[in-house]
């Protein structure tokens, strides 16, 4: 990675971090706070993991595991309770590099894809319908609550992305770093009883 992405990358890296922000709106806020222009070439997503990473192990290395270790108990209950949908847990809190400032992705593969939200309404669950762009490039519901992590005594956005039965087949092939990109509730399981798995 040149220098400039090198730059560009660990300054959105701390935005992650620090605010919270995901990774496209922390590019673009990097080359403003840099006094860039607009069409720099930006860091790949792969890129900024890796300095998300790096800025955690230097700053948050006392906080972070504990951080993670409560967003993926609160990611298990979800997805416990979701179970009849094949929930797969992705993003930071899967990756490792998740804060308390981090979101909860979980995405379901449904037979019907209404059922989902029947169930939520169906447990008096409030939340809110959103499209956003799934992991297939095409557009999927994501059904968007907040959820109370004890743990860190906060409020924590919880994503429901609600995908076709037929697309869990493309969502188990390995990332370009060659790691699952998602792990089912055994997955998310084993990693908490690993001491701060990654």
């Amino acid at each position: 990675m040149n220098t400039l992405k090198s730059e560009i990358a660990a300054t959105a890296a701390a935005l992650v971090v620090e605010e919270g922000l995901e990774y496209g709106p922390a590019k673009r806020r990097a080359l403003k706070q840099l006094a860039l222009p607009a069409r720099t070439a930006l860091p790949d997503n792969g890129e900024m993991e890796d300095a998300v990473r790096d800025y955690i192990a230097l700053f948050c290395a006392d906080t972070q595991p504990a951080e993670l270790a409560a967003l993926r108990e609160l990611a298990l209950v979800w997805m416990q309770r979701m179970a009849t949908f094949r929930p797969y847990l992705a993003g930071a809190v899967w990756h490792g590099t998740a804060t308390r400032l981090s979101d909860i992705y979980i995405q379901l593969f449904c037979d019907d894809p209404k059922s989902a939200e029947i169930a939520l309404i169906e447990h008096n669950v409030d939340y809110e319908p959103r499209t956003v762009t799934g992991f297939t490039g095409g557009s999927v519901e994501a059904l968007s609550l907040s959820s109370r992590c004890q743990a860190l005594n906060e409020n924590i956005g919880v994503h429901l992305m609600v995908y076709d039965h037929d697309d869990l087949r493309g969502a188990l092939r390995l990332d370009a770093k060659g790691r699952t990109p998602r792990g089912d509730l055994a997955a998310v399981q084993k990693l908490l009883s690993t001491p701060f798995g990654a």
